[in-house]
């Protein structure tokens, strides 16, 4: 990948350039802002180019001043080094810009208060009358197998919800206790408004990077289909308290409830282990904004056309996170970090199978997802 505009112009070419210098000074000589500082010796204007062509004044300088000049350059390097995140320090410049740039992406495009996630549906509060919504009705016998297959996985999954109001109020639900499905589709018009608002900041996201910019756009919606949902559970990760089981989205909070089985039960779930084991971790930001580029950039996804680019990228963003775990956490005790994430990865990807045919299996039952959800996980010949 070529460097951007400008990076292979920081160090011009000259003749004879002397080890150490810029080009065309000499030892003892310096030329900046249209002067020349230069070391006390017999030498005339005449010698220096650049004062005889500019007619720069010529400052002579003492042995002692031009020790003092390059002992400050020295020091204002270290401050621009110390200035640094810790986990940038021994990275490559291109490894520098591509962190910078994905942790840009990352603020520009994750509300991670939440708080432009508005106007969207809660849940209601159903009462022992509640009807059923008439899709669900009158199911033909297929799709009735369908929704009890339905409720079978998600039986044991309780998800409460908290809302706190600007004026200090709190709303809470709490999902009914019956398995007629109620606690599900109650669910479903809220969890699909709070999803396509992660869907569109994980697109923004996308967009922001300049490699994924470069590429055709059919790749580029290739790989938003593969990955969306792989981006959004990462990104919710952030925001998980693995000690209260709660997911706390600025004024919104999600709590799993203990099925009968208990704690033990719910690491049953792919989901919630998945959920724990990555914060286990303790991931720095750049590590989990590395992650989400690695699981962009999947090679593999359906509809790809340029594999061998998209590999190669992907390549670059894992090379880049275990430099810098490397580089951030030199401690014995992270040396398997980069092979846990990329596990974590490969966990990830098998959870993205499974609940985009969840998901799909729930709208051809009860139709609640977003045009935008709808889009996401289509079919690729679609």
């Amino acid at each position: 990948m070529p460097l951007p505009e400008g990076r292979l112009r920081d160090h011009p070419e000259d003749p004879a350039p002397v080890p150490g210098l810029p080009a065309a000074q000499v030892p003892g000589e310096r030329h900046e802002e249209g002067e020349c500082f230069s070391r006390g010796t017999h030498r005339s204007r005449a010698h220096h180019p650049k004062c005889g062509q500019g007619g720069a004044p010529c400052v002579i300088m003492s042995d002692v001043a031009v020790a003092q000049r390059r002992a400050l350059i020295k020091r204002k390097k270290r401050e621009r080094m110390e200035a640094q995140p810790p986990g940038m320090q021994g990275l490559t410049g291109e490894q520098r810009m591509i962190i910078e740039e994905l942790m840009d992406a990352q603020m520009k495009t994750f509300d991670t208060t939440f708080s432009h996630f508005k106007n969207f549906r809660l849940p209601e509060v159903l009462g022992s009358g509640c009807e059923i919504p008439e899709s669900l009705q009158a199911l033909t016998e297929e799709e009735a197998g369908r929704w009890r297959q339905i409720q079978e996985e998600l039986g044991t999954m309780k998800l409460s919800l908290q809302l706190r109001g600007e004026d200090g109020s709190v709303w809470n639900y709490t999902p009914p206790a019956d398995r007629s499905g109620k606690k599900l589709f109650s669910l479903l018009p809220h969890l699909a408004d709070m999803s396509t608002y992660m869907f569109k900041g994980i697109i923004n996201f996308a967009k922001v990077i300049s490699y994924f910019r470069d590429l055709p756009i059919e790749d580029q919606i290739s790989l938003l289909k593969g990955a969306t949902l792989e981006l959004c559970l990462l990104r919710f990760n952030t925001v998980f308290n693995a000690e209260t089981g709660t997911w706390e989205c600025g004024r919104l909070s999600y709590c799993v409830e203990d099925p009968e089985g208990g704690f033990q039960q719910l690491l049953v779930d792919p989901l919630l282990k998945f959920h724990y084991m990555l914060k286990k971790l303790q991931l720095h930001k750049e590590e989990y904004v590395l992650m989400q580029a690695i699981s962009l950039f999947s090679p593999d996804r359906p509809g790809v056309v340029q594999r061998e680019v998209v590999d190669q990228l992907q390549e670059r963003f894992a090379i880049t996170l275990k430099a810098y775990i490397e580089c951030s956490r030199p401690q014995p005790t992270h040396r398997f970090l980069f092979l846990k994430i990329m596990a974590v990865l490969t966990e990830l990807r098998t959870i993205n199978a499974q609940h985009t045919q969840r998901l799909l299996r729930i709208q051809d039952t009860h139709p609640f997802a977003t045009p935008l959800m709808r889009e996401l996980f289509s079919t690729t010949d679609d």
